[in-house]
C-alpha cells in the first residue's frame, strides 16, 4: 500500500512540474512574440510590459539597418526580433552600463577655464650675433710689416695686436708738425693746427699725434689692435701685402652672446612674443643650461617644415657655445586664459577633432570641437564645450568607434517593414 502512494505522489510532482514548464514556455513565447497579458501585440509607442520602456521598433541584433513595425521572428537569423527603445540615445550617442565602463577602463575629466602659459619647444643652430661684429680698416695706405693674427677663427682679447702697418705718407706729415712745434715766435698756433689737420686726413688718431707731440720722434707705423674680445671671422691681410686706405683687413665677432635662429612650428607662433625668457640645452654639453631671450620673430615661414624663425639671443660668458652648434629651447608663451581640456581626450581624424562627451544615465555623445593651442598635457578649446561638462580622457576611441557605427547604420536604414508572418 505504501508503495502505491510513493507512485502517485510521483505521479503529481511529475505532472506539477510538467505545467510549470508549459506556463512559463508560454509566458516567455508570449513576451519574445511582443504579445501583452492581455493577447495583444504590441506595436511601435507601446510600452513593453517587461522592461517598461517605451518601444520605437523591432529589429535583428545581426542585421541592424532593417527596422520591423512589430515583433516576431527573425527572417534573416534564427531568433526573434528584439524591440528597440526610446530612451536609448539619440542619433550618435552610445549608452553603456556602468559595469561595461569599469570593464573597458573609460575614464572622464572636466573640461575647465584656466590661466595656462605655453611651454614652446623649439630646436635651432647657433650662430653670430651680428650685431658684436667689428671690422677692422687700413686708416691709411701702406704695407703689413708683420701680421699677428694669421688665421681664421683665431681667438684674440680686447686690445691684442693684429698687425703691423708701415705708412710712408705719415713720414712727411708727422716731420711737417715737428718742424711748426720748434719754431720760435708768435701767432704760430693757426700752423700748428694746419699740421696737424693734415696728419689727421692722413689717417693718425688725436692719440697719435699727442703721442707725437710728446715724443718729438717721427712714428711710420701703427699696430692695429682688436677693439673687442672675440674670434677673427675674416681675414684679408696677408704679411707684405700692400693695404689701402679704407682696405677691410678684419672682421671680429663677439661670443660673450649667440644668436639662435629657432624654427617654431607655425601653430605656436601666435604665443611668441618679444622678450620672452629662453633656456637653450646641448647634447654636446650635457648638464649645462644657458638663458636668453626671444630678440625678434623673423617675417618669414619655411613652407616645407611649416615653422616659423624666432631670433633667440643668449648669454655666453664662457664662449662655450659656438657657432653650428645645435640647441634645444624651451621658450615660455604668455600666459592666456582658455578652455581646456586633456589632450588625450581628442581624437584626431585627419578632417576633424572629435571630444566624447560624457552626459547622465551611462550616455556618451561624440562632439566635433576647434581645438586651440597645446599647454604641456592640456588642450586649449575654442568651440564645442562648455564650463561643466565632462569628456572621456580614456576608451574614448572605443565609444567614437560604435557611436559612428551607429550613426551610419540609422543613416542607411530603409523604410520600415513589416513583420514577418
Amino acid at each position: 500500500m505504501r508503495t502505491k502512494l510513493l507512485i502517485v505522489a510521483g505521479i503529481v510532482v511529475a505532472l506539477a512540474a510538467g505545467y510549470g514548464l508549459y506556463s512559463f514556455g508560454v509566458m516567455q513565447g508570449q513576451r519574445a512574440s511582443g504579445a501583452t497579458a492581455g493577447g495583444a501585440t504590441l506595436r511601435p509607442g507601446d510600452i513593453d510590459p517587461s522592461t517598461g520602456r517605451r518601444i520605437l521598433y523591432w529589429h535583428d541584433p545581426m542585421v541592424p539597418a532593417q527596422r520591423f513595425d512589430a515583433p516576431g521572428k527573425s527572417p534573416f537569423m534564427d531568433m526573434q526580433l528584439v524591440p528597440v527603445y526610446a530612451d536609448a540615445g539619440d542619433e550618435g550617442s552610445v549608452t553603456i552600463s556602468p559595469r561595461v565602463q569599469q570593464n573597458i577602463g573609460i575614464r572622464t575629466a572636466d573640461v575647465v577655464r584656466e590661466q595656462v602659459a605655453a611651454q614652446i619647444r623649439a630646436a635651432g643652430n647657433v650662430a653670430f650675433n651680428e650685431r658684436a661684429q667689428v671690422l677692422v680698416q687700413a686708416r691709411a695706405a701702406g704695407y703689413i710689416e708683420r701680421l699677428r693674427v694669421r688665421a681664421r677663427f683665431d681667438r684674440v682679447a680686447a686690445g691684442q695686436a693684429l698687425a703691423d702697418v708701415y705708412v710712408p705718407d705719415w713720414v712727411a706729415a708727422q716731420q711737417e708738425y715737428l718742424s711748426v712745434l720748434r719754431w720760435r715766435g708768435t701767432d704760430l698756433a693757426s700752423l700748428v693746427e694746419a699740421a696737424a689737420n693734415r696728419m689727421r686726413q692722413a689717417g693718425m688718431t688725436e692719440e697719435q699725434i699727442r703721442r707725437i707731440e710728446q715724443s718729438g720722434a717721427v712714428e711710420p707705423r701703427v699696430t692695429l689692435t682688436a677693439p673687442i674680445a672675440g674670434i677673427v671671422t675674416e681675414l684679408g691681410a696677408r704679411e707684405g701685402m700692400t693695404v689701402e686706405m679704407g682696405s677691410p683687413l678684419f672682421t671680429l665677432n663677439g661670443i660673450d652672446t649667440v644668436w639662435v635662429d629657432a624654427a617654431v612650428p607655425a601653430r605656436e607662433s601666435a604665443l611668441l612674443r618679444p622678450d620672452t625668457d629662453v633656456t637653450a640645452r646641448t647634447a654636446a654639453l650635457p648638464g649645462r643650461m644657458w638663458t636668453g631671450t626671444v630678440q625678434t620673430i623673423l617675417p618669414a615661414v619655411d613652407v616645407e617644415t611649416r615653422t616659423v624663425a624666432a631670433r633667440v639671443e643668449l648669454a655666453n660668458p664662457e664662449g662655450a657655445l659656438l657657432p653650428g652648434m645645435f640647441v634645444d629651447l624651451e621658450i615660455a608663451g604668455a600666459p592666456i586664459e582658455a578652455l581646456t581640456i586633456p589632450t588625450e581626450a581628442l581624437i584626431r581624424t585627419g578632417q576633424r577633432t572629435v571630444a566624447i562627451v560624457a552626459e547622465q544615465n551611462g550616455s556618451f555623445r561624440p562632439v566635433d570641437v576647434v581645438a586651440g593651442n597645446e599647454f604641456g598635457e592640456r588642450t586649449e578649446i575654442r568651440s564645442g564645450l562648455e564650463t561643466g561638462q565632462r569628456v572621456v580622457a580614456s576608451g574614448q576611441f572605443l565609444i567614437d568607434s560604435e557611436a559612428s557605427l551607429r550613426s551610419a547604420i540609422d543613416r542607411m536604414a530603409e523604410p520600415s517593414a513589416e513583420a514577418p508572418r
